[in-house]
């Protein structure tokens, strides 16, 4: 059955920097910042979390419908879901503004500096989650990064809809205060972040990770830890699902996306999260094995385990 996936459109411009930030960048010195770093690769990339979710979960056989915003420049964008089979029907078009655009540069240690116009996404709140009158085949859903407000907004409407869905804050997690946390984690079944990011929600909410699984609304928490696979918190219990071998490191962008694709087609079909990050965790290793968040393909056999 499909899954609505709440996030950002975006066109992601990736670069190379064949050094190490932390060998350019003095710690003693963030104060006066001027830095530049040479890159001399660089490519423009279909990108932004719902589209990247989307991407793998068509690829595994999943069902996603987009909710998101396209700009001016979108249409290339449009085609090419539709071209893949992805229900856009809910994408929202804003003629006055620019597709969100993502310019990233990545080191030699896989370090991201990464910054991010909004564009038509700070409008995505425009856009409505389907009612269950117009969309009851919709199983579950993902509030991926997105608008602030389109982030808050979904939360609710989905939760309102009966459609039970992963939190991801993701980068957009420091725009939102403890308050407001508490609140989308009261209206979430699952949370899905990485281990930055677990901390600064532990911070903002006032609540350890054992304590947020034990909300009686939680099925689970999934914390990323890149290579060594993720931790999956569960009535307070904490279990590590180790990190799956990637053939070759080419590109991190998207990753975590993969992963959260993952956990949508698992857990609409029923899997266990524990297996469902296992599953996320084979995929992200599939994924950093290709340039950017759209280019990877899935073979059966990654299913079958």
């Amino acid at each position: 059955m499909p899954a609505l996936i709440c996030g950002s459109l975006a066109f992601d411009t990736i670069t190379n920097f064949p050094g190490r930030f932390a060998q350019q960048i003095l710690p003693e010195q963030v104060h006066i910042l001027n830095v530049s770093f040479l890159v001399p690769t660089l490519r423009r990339e279909w990108g932004g979390c719902a589209g990247n979710i989307a991407y793998t979960l068509k690829m595994m056989g999943g069902d996603p419908v987009i909710l998101a915003a396209l700009g001016t420049d979108g249409d290339a964008y449009l085609a090419r879901l539709d071209a893949l089979g992805i229900d856009t029907s809910v994408v929202l078009r804003e003629p006055e503004h620019h597709t969100a655009q993502c310019m990233i540069i990545t080191d030699q240690d896989n370090n991201q500096i990464t910054a991010f116009h909004p564009g038509a996404m700070s409008l995505a709140h425009n856009a409505r989650v389907p009612s269950r009158a117009q969309r009851p085949d919709l199983a579950i859903g993902i509030i991926a990064p997105d608008g602030r407000d389109a982030m808050e907004q979904h939360a609710r409407q989905m939760h309102a809809e009966g459609i039970p869905f992963i939190f991801d804050p993701g980068q957009q997690l420091p725009q939102f205060d403890g308050a407001e946390h508490r609140e989308m984690l009261s209206l979430a079944r699952w949370v899905a972040v990485n281990d930055y990011e677990a901390r600064m929600l532990c911070e903002r909410t006032g609540e350890s990770l054992a304590q947020t699984s034990m909300r009686t609304n939680i099925d689970g928490i999934v914390v990323t830890l890149a290579d060594q696979g993720c931790e999956v918190w569960q009535r307070g219990e904490r279990t590590h699902v180790p990190g799956v071998p990637a053939e070759q490191v080419v590109d991190p962008t998207g990753c975590g996306d993969a992963f959260r694709a993952g956990l949508l087609y698992a857990l609409e079909r029923g899997w266990p999260l524990p297996r469902a990050a296992a599953l996320g965790n084979r995929l992200g290793s599939i994924k950093i094995a290709h340039r950017g968040g759209q280019n990877h393909r899935i073979e059966a056999s990654v299913l079958e385990s």
